[in-house]
């Protein structure tokens, strides 16, 4: 197994401690359909998926997701107030083009929101821009920037002062130490990797 699918295992069984039995869940930038379909089978949840990628949309279907093809905020704004228990982004609000707004429409669309991000406030990062100028080039980010999606990074404080300013309630966060597989109890916005966060209105 390797180092990723590892560190996506924590991840889900994080979510999923969230996710109530049968709940109405929207996936938003979903990828290939592997969270929802790990809560389908451990919740037997309402699955819904929304990403850009048509490959991936199609992977999603392979899986018996249910996906739709389209752009996050065009979608978002076709569903009613509360038309889902839980909206996800795992992995997918620093690639939005307008964060603010759309978390703003998914806290409408969804009772809940989780928000999944790679810590950009992490020592290893911090340290690798004091030595080198540059970026971390790991196994999470394996490619240099431009090869890759455009991106917002942003750290645990930077995530938590938005919430405040836009009175977003956080019901639960995990923050994830380096290996992004045990709690990081201790200084998170220094010595977590990735952070996992449960928000409502």
């Amino acid at each position: 197994m390797n180092p990723n699918t590892k560190k996506r295992q924590v991840d889900f069984q994080v979510i999923a401690q969230w996710v109530n039995e049968g709940d109405r869940v929207l996936d938003l930038g979903c990828g290939r359909g592997v969270l929802l379909e790990y809560l389908k089978q451990k919740k037997s949840i309402y699955a819904v998926g929304v990403d850009i990628d048509f490959d991936r949309i199609l992977s999603c279907v392979k899986r018996g997701v249910s996906a739709y093809h389209g752009d996050v905020k065009n979608l978002l704004s076709t569903f009613g107030d509360n038309s889902f228990d839980r909206v996800i982004f795992s992995r997918s609000v620093e690639l939005l083009d307008e964060p603010d707004v759309i978390l703003a429409d998914a806290l409408r669309v969804g009772k809940r929101v989780t928000v999944g991000f790679v810590n950009h406030g992490y020592w290893k990062n911090r340290l690798s821009f004091l030595t080198t100028g540059a970026g971390t080039v790991n196994e999470v980010y394996p490619k240099p920037w431009y090869e890759t999606l455009r991106s917002n990074p942003f750290s645990l404080s930077e995530f938590e002062a938005f919430c405040e300013a836009r009175s977003i309630r956080i019901e639960h966060k995990v923050p994830l130490g380096g290996n992004w597989r045990d709690e990081c109890k201790l200084l998170p916005n220094l010595l977590a990797g990735y952070a996992i966060y449960d928000l409502a209105k």
